[in-house]
């Protein structure tokens, strides 16, 4: 638990890194005002919603690893507090990684030019990938915390303690 906490620890901090810098580096530019230059298009709209998204989820996932970090270790720990927070930990992770992806897209409709909306289309669609393959690989391991909190939440049966 604690090398999945580091591991994903390090990857949120990355996200916030980059969608950090991709709020302030707005794509297309702005105007003489400071106001971007693309500020009524619907693609822009969606990366700074997305760009939002993706910091305030990779925020959130990196506090949920850190407690894991940090925790005092005790046994009553690894029954409740610690496989909640990563399940939080890692679905916020998820989350700010599809968000990301949805960013990247809108920022390359913004770019790309008219004539090559289905180069953009593809590109964009393309980002699914990343996000498809976290979700393919993390899946096994939430699925089993899952099945472990509930396994000590159901009352056990008087077969089960005698076999």
């Amino acid at each position: 638990m604690k090398e999945t906490a580091t591991s994903c620890s390090v990857v949120a901090a990355l996200i916030i890194t980059i969608v950090f810098t991709a709020a302030f580096t707005v794509p297309g530019g702005t105007d003489s005002h400071g106001r971007p230059n693309f500020l009524h298009e619907l693609s822009f709209k969606i990366f700074a919603i997305s760009v939002a998204l993706a910091f305030f989820s990779s925020t959130a996932s990196v506090q949920m690893f850190l407690g894991i970090l940090t925790s005092r270790y005790a046994e009553a720990d690894f029954l409740f507090s610690l496989p909640n927070q990563l399940i939080i930990g890692l679905i916020t992770l998820f989350f700010s990684i599809a968000s990301m992806t949805v960013a990247f897209g809108s920022t390359f409709c913004i770019v790309i030019s008219h004539p090559w909306r289905w180069v953009t289309f593809l590109i964009a669609s393309s980002g699914t990938v990343p996000v498809t393959l976290f979700a393919w690989i993390q899946f096994p391991l939430l699925r089993d915390i899952f099945m472990y909190g509930v396994g000590i939440h159901k009352p056990m049966k008087i077969k089960d303690v005698y076999m």
